[in-house]
């Protein structure tokens, strides 16, 4: 992978580079990218270890914390397209400042809340916006126009497994720091640690895509938009990625609740976690490494059937120890594999220009999924005492999702002309 080292404020039309400080290369941008997301990730999806204490320390109920975290997959979503926007015009590193302080400030107070609205603020509202602001839309946009071509893939995988990896170390560290200290001083010990990703916001303040990219290729904003939204790919793509969500959000939250139902013991909960963080850091390498080699939709497709399968083998098994790992490693290897190639089609349908503030959009469909995934799995184990229902409906839409990627039409659009004014 060739260092990028520009010294001037734009490159030339098409090659998807970004200009950045001379003292910086390309590895160095991935890794910083891939920090970022490892904190983010790995305090974000250590939350759902939280929700038996904060259910028992406040009595408000399963369903009623689960809205909170649901609240929070929504909102992790609703602040990516315009995290991306802002970054496609100021540049990555304001954004990704602004990101961390909030993740730090909602992650510290949560054990403060003692209503739905006081969670909601703060894990629904503060830790998940500042984690949307510093997510995979504007990481993987970052990452992916400063690299060749021919590395995108990979850097995308390496930016997704540096999430896995977060998700891998940080749910056993709370889990430890949950029995060493209690919760409500491990969380906020969680919030503290968020602190460690500001030098990478920092090195990751370089141009942005509109100083970069030559004047043809970026378009205005809402244009940009209106011109993807009438994309019949663009839309099958963003359909798919709902489910995802939904799948995705389900086990971030319910995981650890699930190897209670199943009357295991509690520190398979962070085990699981952590397997799933740990496996997902090889299902993302492998991605994005399969994404030079095969077809992106055909890979999506098989993501989806494998977790179908998966699950149905699940919940027919009897349920112990080694086949909850075993069930957690394989859900790791595809937990988000599938977002290596939806960024590569994404960058492949429209180019670099406007890649944060269109991939966002496809992850704020990703986390309506995740909004219903994880509010459901809680409404569903009040009324029934089990998870079952919900795996039954997973199956379901893996499915639907593996057909529905099919359709997909790989090929580069013709972009629309750019309006006279281009800003937005």
């Amino acid at each position: 992978m060739p260092d990028t080292k520009t010294t001037s404020a734009a490159a030339p039309a098409g090659t998807g580079t970004a200009a950045t400080p001379r003292y910086l290369g390309a590895w160095v941008v991935i890794l910083a990218a891939a920090g970022v997301y490892a904190l983010t990730m790995g305090t974000r999806q250590s939350m759902g270890l939280f929700l038996s204490p904060l259910n028992t320390a406040t009595g408000l109920g399963v369903g009623n914390i689960s809205l909170a975290f649901a609240f929070g997959q929504l909102f992790w979503g609703l602040t990516q397209p315009f995290a991306g926007a802002l970054a496609d015009r100021v540049g990555a590193g304001r954004v990704l400042l602004a990101g961390v302080l909030l993740v730090a400030i909602g992650t510290m107070i949560t054990p403060l809340m003692t209503t739905t609205a006081g969670l909601i603020f703060a894990i629904g509202v503060l830790a998940a916006g500042g984690a949307g602001m510093a997510g995979p839309a504007v990481l993987m946009a970052t990452a992916q126009r400063m690299v060749a071509p021919a590395r995108r893939g990979m850097a995308s995988g390496l930016v997704n497994a540096g999430g896995s990896f977060g998700q891998f170390v940080m749910a056993p560290v709370a889990g430890a720091l949950m029995i060493g200290i209690g919760w409500m001083s491990a969380m906020q010990v969680l919030g503290l640690i968020m602190l460690l990703a500001l030098p990478g916001a920092y090195l990751l303040r370089g141009a942005p895509a509109a100083a970069v990219t030559a004047g043809p290729q970026r378009l205005a904003t809402g244009q940009a938009i209106r011109a993807a939204l009438g994309n019949r790919s663009y839309l099958m793509l963003s359909a798919g990625f709902f489910v995802c969500g939904f799948h995705v959000a389900f086990l971030a939250t319910h995981l650890p609740g699930v190897v209670a139902a199943c009357g295991l013991p509690s520190q398979y909960g962070a085990w699981s976690l952590a397997m799933v963080g740990l496996f997902n850091i090889v299902g993302s390498l492998a991605m994005g490494w399969a994404v030079g080699h095969w077809r992106m939709k055909s890979l999506l497709a098989l993501v989806n059937i494998s977790r179908a399968v998966a699950i149905l083998l699940f919940v027919l098994l009897p349920k112990n120890g080694a086949v909850m790992l075993v069930f957690a490693a394989f859900m790791g290897l595809t937990f988000l594999s599938t977002v290596p190639p939806t960024a590569g089609l994404v960058f492949k349908f429209f180019g670099a220009a406007n890649m944060a503030t269109l991939f966002g959009i496809v992850l704020l469909v990703h986390q309506v999924g995740g909004f219903l995934g994880a509010s459901l799995g809680g409404r569903v184990f009040e009324m029934t005492g089990s998870y079952d229902w919900v795996w039954y409906i997973d199956i379901l839409l893996a499915v639907g999702a593996a057909l529905i990627h099919l359709p997909i039409r790989e090929a580069k659009l013709a972009p629309p002309k750019p309006a006279v004014a281009a800003a937005t």
